[in-house]
């Protein structure tokens, strides 16, 4: 073999060997990565996948079985998930998604910034209605922040004048129960006791006219639910 050919295998296995550490160390960084910032991820399995898939079903995001395995299914009810919630669309359950699905891993959710807002208008509107009651009136809200005819922020709805009668006399200011904390929460998560309503009143004290035009969709303690 003469000297170029021997140049040229020894530059061929350089190049080699550059290539399979490059891809073994991507794989490497990438495993490194998911240690740092996932807990459950496609291929995990256990309780906590489990835990996972029971409330991506109890929400609407997961129609699979609950067998605690991290497969595709888990990992598009994920993703749909965090696409509703604010989150990174990435398909893991890292720190943050895990607190948004209120699993104790997870930790503080920048995404959540509203929710003392809306736990106070739950807190300040509802607190002696049935809990699927609290939850509904949080749905409102929310449903209104969708909605065209309305502001399309969590304040903005809350605030509008004469929206709420917690903000006219001074409720919305009082110290929310963890009850209205994990029903705030959970409308945020995506549970709409109310199928899209954007409108409830007390039959029993409601003095506007109008209101009692709006089509009734479900009563849920002493609220009426309308759209």
């Amino acid at each position: 073999m003469n000297k170029r050919i021997k140049v040229a295998w020894a530059c061929f296995i350089a190049i080699a060997l550059l290539l399979v550490s490059g891809f073994f160390g991507n794989l490497l960084s990438e495993a490194n990565q998911y240690s740092r910032a996932a807990v459950s991820y496609y291929g995990s399995s256990g309780q906590e996948v489990r835990e996972i898939q029971k409330r991506l079903k109890a929400w609407g995001y997961y129609n699979g079985p609950i067998d605690g395995k991290y497969g595709y299914l888990t990992y598009q009810a994920v993703r749909y998930f965090q696409s509703k919630n604010g989150l990174k669309v990435d398909g893991i359950a890292g720190k943050n998604t895990l607190y948004a699905l209120g699993l104790p891993t997870g930790e503080y959710n920048p995404s959540e910034k509203h929710l003392d807002l809306l736990a106070r208008c739950v807190y300040g509107e509802a607190r002696g209605e049935p809990y699927e009651g609290q939850v509904a009136v949080a749905a409102v809200v929310l449903n209104r922040v969708a909605d065209s005819r309305f502001p399309n922020t969590v304040p903005g709805v809350i605030y509008q004048p004469g929206a709420f009668d917690a903000v006219t006399d001074g409720q919305i200011n009082l110290t929310p129960n963890e009850t209205a904390y994990n029903a705030a929460r959970d409308a945020l998560n995506g549970w709409d006791p109310t199928y899209g309503c954007i409108y409830y009143y007390n039959p029993a004290t409601a003095t506007s006219k109008w209101i009692w035009s709006r089509p009734i969709v479900v009563k849920i303690g002493k609220h009426n639910f309308a759209k």
